[in-house]
């Protein structure tokens, strides 16, 4: 019975490879609900796969990651890489039909499993920043731009692009504000022309 344990943990992991190319596909081609689909399929089999049935297998071996200050952190496995390529890909396929929440939520599940996913953090930044979170949004950009300085031009692009945006938005709030005022003003007036007329 211990023999089929790794055989079909080797199974899964090869079965989950496959889901996650497929998706891949599935993704270049446009076809964002079939990419969606298969990477959560992928994820199904990768969840539950047991680590000392990979090592068994020699997938398991795992490499240590460093965390923010260079210290070991925890140790990656293969599925882990896995795991988090495909979480950062959903992040993309939910940035191309503008859910912007599952956006933010794909990618905190990479970067979960490597803070220093710069494509997961730039989804994450431009997601918030569609979401409104703009200051959010402007401190994971800049910091994808001080970690990753080859992002520059394109977290430059996107940060002056969502600062047109929320400059339009504070635009649109304070006709508005004027607006409600204006429409206040006029109405103390009026109602204080007819109270002069009364007491008159």
């Amino acid at each position: 019975m211990s023999d089929q344990f790794p055989e079909s943990t080797a199974m899964k992991l090869s079965t989950a490879k496959q889901k996650k190319e497929t998706a891949d596909q599935a993704f270049k081609e446009g076809n964002l609900k079939g990419a969606l689909l298969s990477y959560h399929e992928a994820l199904m089999f990768l969840l539950g796969l047991d680590k000392n049935a990979l090592q068994s297998i020699g997938v398991g071996s795992a490499t240590p990651v460093n965390d923010k200050d260079g210290k070991d952190a925890k140790e990656k496995t293969e599925v882990d890489e896995i795991i988090e390529k495909i979480y950062a890909n959903m992040s993309a396929c939910h940035m191309k039909n503008e859910n912007w929440k599952r956006a933010v939520e794909t990618a905190d599940k990479a970067l979960a499993k490597n803070e220093a996913n710069f494509k997961a953090m730039f989804r994450k930044g431009k997601a918030l920043g569609e979401m409104g979170f703009f200051d959010k949004a402007v401190k994971i950009l800049e910091e994808v731009k001080e970690k990753n300085p080859t992002d520059a031009p394109a977290v430059d692009a996107e940060l002056s692009r969502l600062r047109a945006i929320d400059n339009e938005r504070e635009r649109a709030n304070k006709q508005k504000l004027k607006g409600f005022l204006n429409r206040a003003e006029k109405k103390t007036a009026a109602v204080t022309r007819v109270e002069e007329s009364e007491t008159a």
